[in-house]
């Protein structure tokens, strides 16, 4: 039997931590292929470090993009200036160069019906109705105290740098959570911050953030336990894409395939069938058919049809439905060849950018941003049952 009454601990990092600088970047050039070739074939890996940042990959596409001033425009963005990782200085290594003719041959179509997956690999996706989202509330709330600390320094508090962390521990009780135990915050501040000032701001954020009466007067909180944290982002840490998987996912709540997202076109299943994972996850409990499900979809590279589809609701599953029955319907609602999900959920356009930050999943679909986290699906899965 599960527990019911226990503690649950989930961290974020900001847009400025050196593995997301690195994520934003790949993901960034990814949508500059995009802009001019929706069918472009691209994997993109960043390095940061001071002074320094480092592109390696492959690509496909007639038209190759001026990856070093991307680089710059998003070192600039999210808020890096002067010092040791400046957006105008910093040197920028390129060694991006064309894809191996042995891996497009396993992906595209040629003489087969469908293309392949771009590797093999296994991919989950999880829901939960403990938020409004359908996240589990310890990730929910850790990415969003670190966006709302972000529009702060964004909209001109000197006292905010960019690099910060989040972890939050929530308290469960009978399975929900209800307030939170711990919340510790590390932010990079200016030289003249002091920790009692950055303290007061990170609880006047988390008054408006969390939900009222979750953050009580017993809640722990801890802000830069260390002492002072003045010099970071890469020029302090190097940085390197995929490091965050389980920030960019679940929070450690759900299980995790092991392969990264940002940088990789929507041909690497890494990608596409994790969103695909959440998108259905998703819309089988915004249908109330269960409290929360994880999917797991695993491929071979080469091969369109996922080898297999594994479902959980962990014994939440209402009235006289079976995982077996929930599991079929889902593979009637939608395809999951890699072209299927592509063209589902409108992946091959710039859309990437934006979720290389605070999460891939829990956040609001807006015109084409977002497409896996519609519940548009809901519908045809109880039909399909």
């Amino acid at each position: 039997m599960a527990q019911s009454n226990y503690l649950f601990t989930s961290e974020s990092v900001s847009e400025g931590h050196p593995d997301k600088v690195a994520d934003q970047i790949s993901d960034s050039v990814l949508d500059a292929f995009f802009e001019r070739e929706p069918e472009a074939r691209v994997a993109v890996e960043t390095l940061v470090t001071t002074n320094l940042v480092v592109l390696a990959g492959e690509y496909r596409a007639a038209h190759v993009p001026d990856v070093e001033k991307i680089a710059r425009e998003t070192i600039r963005r999210i808020g890096y200036a002067g010092g040791d990782f400046d957006p105008d200085t910093v040197e920028i290594i390129n060694r991006l160069h064309g894809q191996s003719p042995e891996i497009a041959q396993g992906v595209d179509a040629g003489d087969k019906k469908e293309e392949g997956a771009g590797d093999q690999g296994i991919m989950f996706g999880y829901a939960t109705n403990e938020t409004p989202d359908f996240m589990p509330a310890p990730i929910h709330y850790a990415h969003r105290m670190l966006e709302a600390l972000a529009k702060r320094r964004h909209d001109g508090d000197p006292r905010l740098k960019p690099d910060a962390k989040s972890q939050l521990t929530l308290e469960y009780r009978d399975g929900k959570p209800f307030r939170v135990n711990t919340l510790l915050i590390s932010h990079q501040h200016a030289a003249d911050c002091s920790r009692d000032e950055l303290t007061a701001i990170v609880r006047n954020t988390a008054e408006e953030v969390l939900p009222k009466g979750w953050f009580d007067a017993d809640t722990r909180v801890l802000v830069n336990p260390t002492g002072s944290f003045v010099h970071g982002g890469p020029g302090a840490d190097t940085g390197l894409t995929g490091r965050k998987i389980i920030v960019d996912t679940y929070g450690g709540m759900s299980r995790h395939g092991g392969g990264a997202f940002s940088g990789k076109d929507p041909t690497k299943v890494d990608r596409s069938a994790a969103y695909a994972a959440r998108y259905l996850a998703k819309n089988i409990v915004a249908a109330d058919l269960a409290d929360c499900c994880e999917i797991q979809l695993c491929y071979a590279i080469g091969v369109a049809e996922p080898l297999a589809i594994y479902l959980d609701t962990f014994g939440t599953i209402k009235g006289n439905l079976t995982e077996d029955r929930i599991a079929a319907a889902i593979g009637k609602s939608m395809s999951l060849t890699p072209k299927g999900i592509r063209s589902h959920l409108g992946l091959n356009k710039p859309i990437y950018a934006k979720t290389a930050s605070y999460g891939h999943f829990g956040r609001q679909p807006e015109g084409d941003y977002f497409s896996w986290e519609r519940t548009d699906l809901a519908d045809e899965i109880v039909k399909n049952l």
